[in-house]
């Protein structure tokens, strides 16, 4: 009798990934503070660095396992999935607020820039700043630099995205409706198309006409798309391992957290990119040549 279950949480069993994922992180941002000093530090800043890194993608790996293994015991009560939405929530609030920053600096260096001019050869830039430096004296893209034309490969993209979007809602609402087959068509098709975002992506930045870095355009340019894709390989990676679960029966109707969130998590990356697509590609080049 005093093994019953007389109440709808769960009790964590002792689980050691929690602690070593904290030390991983620690691991990888040290080394990652340290590869800043590379005449310092040398090969001892790449051994900390990638020792975080697969501490972390064990955690990673490791302690969602077990998450899908107490999902599959029954642990996850309505209760719990309650308090987990709550979560997830908090995590998507939280990602909102990276890319306010990187939004926020995009924006300030666009309204206040100082008047740079490009050199094509040498993907350099030069400031010809001679006197108080106001609103209107400059421009966010410097003089001679092209950018990239967003109607062409950026809207393409957007296009694959919403796509994608309507996909994995097809996947959800053949799921609620028990429709296994129309799960997977929908998670193929949702994966296929964001491997295929995520292809063009790079074959943008191939042949785009300017580098990482020499000004505050570029730079803003790449972290904020960079930081982007990233997300939306993260994003093709939890719907894959949601696809696996799909063919081994995990999910039912009415028990199927783990697809939600990855839902949710891929709606929230189509709708970054769209404000993307707008400040950046349009607005943020606007008056520039196209490449």
């Amino acid at each position: 009798m005093a093994g019953n279950v007389n109440h709808d949480y769960h009790i964590l069993d002792p689980d050691p990934w929690p602690l070593i994922g904290a030390f991983s992180a620690l691991t990888f941002t040290s080394g990652m503070v340290l590869s800043f000093y590379p005449d310092l530090f040398g090969a001892v800043a790449d051994v900390v660095l990638y020792l975080g890194l697969a501490g972390l993608i064990a955690t990673f790996f490791f302690w969602f396992r077990n998450v899908v293994i107490e999902a599959q015991r029954g642990d996850h009560t309505p209760v719990v999935q309650l308090h987990m939405r709550y979560g997830m929530i908090l995590f998507i609030a939280s990602e909102v607020m990276f890319f306010v920053g990187w939004f926020w600096s995009f924006f300030d260096f666009a309204l206040f820039p100082e008047p740079l001019v490009y050199n094509a050869d040498s993907d350099t830039t030069t400031n010809l700043f001679l006197g108080d430096n106001t609103l209107g004296l400059g421009t966010f893209v410097p003089e001679g630099m092209e950018v990239l034309d967003p109607f062409s490969l950026p809207l393409l993209n957007t296009l694959i995205l919403l796509c994608s979007g309507t996909t994995v809602t097809w996947a959800h609402h053949a799921l609620v409706h028990g429709d296994r087959e129309g799960l997977k068509q929908g998670l193929w098709a949702t994966i296929g198309l964001g491997l295929l975002f995520s292809a063009i992506q790079a074959y943008e930045y191939a042949v785009a006409p300017f580098g990482f870095g020499g000004n505050t355009y570029s730079s803003a340019f790449y972290m904020a798309t960079g930081f982007h894709g990233f997300h939306v390989v993260v994003g093709t990676i939890f719907l894959a391992v949601c696809l696996y679960r799909a063919y081994l029966g995990h999910f039912t109707p009415r028990q199927h957290f783990g697809f939600e969130a990855a839902a949710w998590y891929w709606h929230f990356v189509d709708v970054v990119w769209l404000f993307l697509f707008i400040a950046v590609y349009i607005w943020g080049g606007w008056g520039a040549e196209f490449h």
